[in-house]
């Protein structure tokens, strides 16, 4: 919602303001500018960057509008998930635990947390880890050290997209530059003709600047810092997989190891204690009506 009313606001002050000083917005319509400047950043990026890549921009700008996931409500199912998960290795034993993480989409655990399921990347993570962990024969700073060196491969994979388009919304000048001369060359064939006629045109190669500079630090540019903060909240997800894997490799009880991961979550998202003990140790309705309340600001 806010990036909307965000663009909105920017576009909605220019053109006011622009308005305001008696601008005929007719002159802003340039269709050949903006397909010059889009066109050529759009192949730009197809020229820098492989398809996942690509893709991965496309659900980046679309997580943007979506809105963040990573909310008070989600870390408390994922602390019940990670109490429930701890409770049955305990009660089962690992043998049963390893069946569970071996195939994680037939768990009796993981079953009941369709979102967590639907991230592959966390689950394999947490997956990768907790099997580790029960094969035995690894100690615990050597499964920290392969979940760092993880979580950098990680991040590293997932600040491609936001390094692509940032470089695409700093090309943006440049391009509406392009665009601008392009129409300076249209300008100087049409001399010695009607001054209404040069100045139409004289306008229209101005617009193409003002549409490259618009464009990067007033839409691109602000997307890719968006696209930037959700990565940093993605890590900072990571940051609490890991250390709630490395509660259960320590041996803690159940309800401490979510009170170490609970630590790990940015204070901005992170659930009190009483709101964890509550979800963990109520059932499966109680935990619901708790995330509930607090995805409603109760």
């Amino acid at each position: 919602m806010f990036p909307i009313i965000g663009i909105l606001a920017v576009f909605g002050a220019i053109v006011s303001g622009y308005l305001l000083e008696h601008g005929n917005i007719k002159v802003l319509m340039q269709p050949a500018e903006l397909l010059i400047i889009g066109g050529a950043a759009l192949g730009t990026i197809l020229i820098a960057n492989p398809l996942p890549v690509l893709i991965a921009i496309a659900k980046g700008i679309a997580g943007v509008f979506g809105g963040s996931k990573f909310s008070k409500a989600f870390y408390l199912e994922h602390l019940r998930m990670i109490y429930e998960l701890y409770n049955y290795a305990r009660k089962s034993g690992t043998a049963k635990l390893e069946e569970d993480i071996d195939r994680p989409d037939k768990s009796q655990v993981f079953s009941k947390y369709p979102n967590f399921l639907k991230d592959h990347h966390a689950v394999a993570f947490l997956c990768d880890t907790l099997r580790m962990a029960v094969t035995g024969g690894v100690d615990v700073m050597e499964i920290d050290s392969m979940m760092e060196v993880d979580l950098e491969v990680q991040h590293a994979e997932s600040s491609q997209p936001i390094q692509a388009l940032t470089t695409a919304a700093d090309s943006l000048p440049g391009l509406g530059i392009v665009a601008a001369v392009l129409g300076v060359c249209i300008t100087m064939s049409s001399l010695g003709g009607p001054k209404e006629e040069i100045g139409r045109k004289v306008a229209s190669a101005l617009v193409g600047t003002f549409l490259g500079i618009l464009l990067c630090y007033g839409l691109f540019g602000p997307i890719s810092s968006a696209m930037g903060i959700e990565q940093e909240a993605e890590s900072r997800y990571y940051g609490f997989l890991r250390m709630a894997s490395l509660a259960f490799v320590k041996g803690v009880s159940p309800m401490m190891a979510v009170e170490l991961a609970r630590r790990s979550i940015p204070h901005g998202v992170r659930p009190s204690f009483q709101e964890m003990e509550t979800t963990c140790r109520s059932g499966g309705g109680g935990a619901q009506k708790v995330a509930q309340k607090v995805a409603a600001g109760g």
